[in-house]
């Protein structure tokens, strides 16, 4: 087992009409279906739609950091 380990970043952005967690959740179930060793993530943005004075939809735009492979 290596004594270092090595990084990459995937730029996500979920969607969802419940809540930002909820957008969160979304992305990071999407990427766990093809991306092995996910570890973290970090919230860069947040936006939404508003419709008829209410919020309707929220985006939130992440940075997930996995593993690479034997590192």
């Amino acid at each position: 087992m290596s004594e270092h380990h090595t990084y990459k970043l995937l730029e996500l952005v979920g969607s969802s009409p419940t809540s930002t967690d909820d957008a969160i959740q979304n992305a990071i179930a999407q990427a766990a279906e093809t991306v092995k060793f996910l570890e973290w993530f970090e919230v860069l943005e947040t936006r939404g739609h508003i419709k008829d004075g209410k919020v309707a939809h929220f985006q939130v735009t992440i940075k997930v950091g996995f593993r690479i492979d034997k590192s």
